[in-house]
């Protein structure tokens, strides 16, 4: 074999599948071009979020009046406390809103970035992962505000005694319904990650079986944790939920072996 044949032998590509004739989906970038290509991923992500935080902070009383809708079924009154209270509340509104609306595009420049280096089968995986990701985001965060909130509000009003009237202060109010529905928000994608790491081969439901026990006594360290609040009612909600995404995760696992 003469020293030009084997050179082509050994550059023949090898695809996903252990066939030849598949690359990724680019040649190889030097070191310095995959920064700059990530450098522009980035700017392009804080781009989307801070066109979200701008839409959410110039429509935030509408916003404020959907978020507080909970506590006014219940009837309890809700304050200002702080000179700077409610540019804090809308900032905060502005934020979390700001996330949650660039996050398919902050999803998308991910895809983007990775996606040269992938092959066939991989890219595949990823165009199933990025909007599973994203309707999981927003169930786990619609799940937090219509059930897990009004539940916890109730839990802890019931803690007032006769002679001692509630009143919520709206900063710590709109700082608990956020980090309730970005942590419910971030928890149910669970099972989109284990679709994920089965597809990789990293992660089979006979794991996930055998380490059932282990996994619930983290499941309440994660939701004690995770609730904004100490409340058991609000940690038990989180809880709950989670015990099922795991059962789900397995047979999502079982599925994506298949």
């Amino acid at each position: 074999m003469t020293g030009e044949s084997a050179k082509t032998t050994i550059e023949t590509p090898i695809s996903g599948d252990g066939q030849p004739g598949e690359t990724p989906n680019s040649p190889e970038m030097p070191f310095l071009d995959h920064l700059e290509e990530l450098r522009w991923r980035i700017i392009k992500a804080l781009i989307a979020f801070s066109i979200g935080c701008v839409i959410c902070f110039y429509t935030s009383d509408i916003i404020l009046n959907v978020l507080t809708r909970p506590a006014k079924q219940i009837g309890i009154p809700i304050v200002n406390m702080r000179v700077v209270g409610m540019f804090m509340v809308k900032l905060n509104i502005a934020l979390v809103g700001g996330i949650i609306l660039a996050l398919p595009v902050v999803l998308y420049q991910l895809w983007r970035f990775v996606a040269p280096g992938l092959l066939r089968q991989e890219r595949r995986y990823m165009m199933t992962i990025l909007p599973a990701a994203t309707l999981g985001f927003l169930t786990g965060a619609a799940i937090a505000y219509v059930f897990v909130l009004p539940a916890a509000l109730r839990f802890l009003s019931a803690m007032s005694a006769d002679y001692v009237t509630n009143y919520y202060n709206i900063n710590d109010y709109i700082g608990f319904l956020l980090r309730l529905i970005l942590a419910f928000g971030l928890v149910f994608e669970l099972p989109v990650i284990s679709w994920f790491l089965a597809k990789l081969g990293i992660l089979t439901p006979a794991f996930l079986r055998h380490n059932r026990k282990y996994a619930i006594i983290i499941i309440f360290i994660v939701a004690a944790i995770l609730t904004p609040g100490p409340d058991p009612i609000s940690q038990l909600m989180m809880a709950v939920p989670l015990l099922m995404l795991y059962e789900v995760s397995i047979f999502v696992t079982k599925i994506a072996q298949r």
